[in-house]
């Protein structure tokens, strides 16, 4: 006879961590109760002699709770609650939904509900008058000015240790930070945003966007005409919602984002080695995500002479060359090629330019092909030059 016990708290790696969540059964509760337990932990079990002493220890252990409101659930709230039940400490906390005052006062951590900011006792709520609180506020080194929800509260204040235990790196690590920067623009910001009613731009949208995050966990509420008004279900398969988007969107980082930044920053820093300008960079491998990396890399690094071209091979074993542009949504080059060259192909292209196997540039002038690296480097140092010599030249 024998007993085996295994927690999720031990099993948070991003390959595995929902797949199983999915998998463990133990989302359940009263419908009729405000308060529920999320229990994460499987366990298999047959009966020997020591395990009800075992057990009886284990009941007198109290659980943590997490406190946040009842009723209509929104995104911020319930992405702010799974932040938590990420880490160790809140792993296996009761998640207690209630606007009873002397009910959220037992809860360890209180999120979106209370009326009260204030980090040294663990509440978290945006709603109070008064709260104004940003990311830039709280933190004046970092640009974010989006008025907080409770979810940029929790991720202001839990995020880097989030994330380094997901990573398995420690929390002064530099590629934390730079994940951390990251899933806040590009994840929570947004929901920070919608839940506290700010638009995305001025003036009358031109169409409706429906598909966010936030909506997505609106749906999941009881229509308005529905029988039951429950929301305990609902408010279970958002926290499964936010949860299994948040940890894809830290995997695609964590395996495509940052591999990407740093193959560009090892191309600016060698930069140099392919021309002595430093204004050409080269990925000995296509397909690399650049434009924003080099962007943040040239500031980052302090590179004086801005980087003009970038080459890379094809699909086909050919190479490319392709002009950086002057901002990073901008249809606009830093340098464009020649503009003689430009809509011209194959042997014209180079009994033009003088330079051998050519294979087209673009009309707009933003990339053109070369059979060999050899050859697209050529055009780029050719642009070059001509630019030195007329700096009008090739522009636009």
């Amino acid at each position: 006879m024998f007993s085996v016990s295994v927690s999720l708290r031990k099993l948070t790696k991003i390959s595995f961590y929902v797949p199983l969540c999915k998998r463990v059964g133990s989302l359940l509760s009263s419908p009729h109760s405000s308060v529920f337990t999320v229990n994460c932990s499987c366990i298999v079990k047959r009966h020997m002699s020591s395990e009800p002493k075992r057990i009886r220890k284990e009941k007198k252990m109290s659980a943590k709770k997490i406190g946040t409101h009842n009723g209509t659930f929104h995104c911020d709230e319930v992405l702010a609650c799974f932040f938590l039940r990420q880490l160790p400490e809140y792993a296996d906390a009761e998640i207690v939904r209630s606007r009873d005052p002397a009910v959220l006062a037992e809860c360890d951590v209180v999120v979106d509900v209370g009326g009260e900011f204030d980090p040294k006792r663990h509440r978290y709520d945006h709603h109070q008058r008064g709260f104004t609180e940003s990311f830039n506020s709280l933190c004046p080194e970092k640009p974010w000015v989006t008025k907080l929800s409770s979810a940029g509260l929790i991720y202001l204040h839990f995020g880097r240790r989030l994330l380094a235990q997901l990573m398995q790196l420690k929390e002064d690590d530099r590629l934390v930070e730079l994940l951390y920067n990251k899933l806040y623009e590009n994840f929570v910001e947004e929901v920070d945003a919608i839940d506290n009613g700010i638009s995305q731009y001025d003036g009358k949208a031109r169409y409706k966007i429906s598909s966010t995050l936030s909506s997505r966990v609106g749906y999941l509420n009881p229509r308005w005409n529905s029988k039951s008004q429950d929301t305990e279900e609902g408010f279970r398969k958002a926290m499964k919602l936010v949860g299994e988007e948040f940890m894809d969107r830290v995997d695609f980082y964590k395996s495509s984002w940052l591999p990407a930044r740093e193959v560009v920053e090892a191309a600016v820093k060698e930069r140099h080695q392919v021309d002595p300008s430093g204004e050409v960079v080269l990925f000995s491998q296509g397909g690399c995500p650049w434009k924003e990396h080099l962007f943040d890399l040239e500031n980052e690094l302090q590179v004086e002479t801005q980087i003009k071209f970038v080459l890379y091979p094809d699909q086909n074993g050919h190479w490319r060359v392709q002009c950086v542009p002057a901002d990073l949504h901008s249809f606009q080059n830093r340098l464009s090629l020649l503009e003689e060259w430009r809509g011209i192909r194959d042997e014209a292209l180079s009994e033009l330019s003088g330079i051998k196997d050519c294979i087209f540039v673009h009309a707009g002038g933003f990339i053109g092909g070369n059979k060999n690296q050899e050859g697209a480097l050529e055009m780029a140092r050719r642009t070059l030059q001509a630019a030195a010599q007329c700096p009008a030249n090739g522009s636009g």
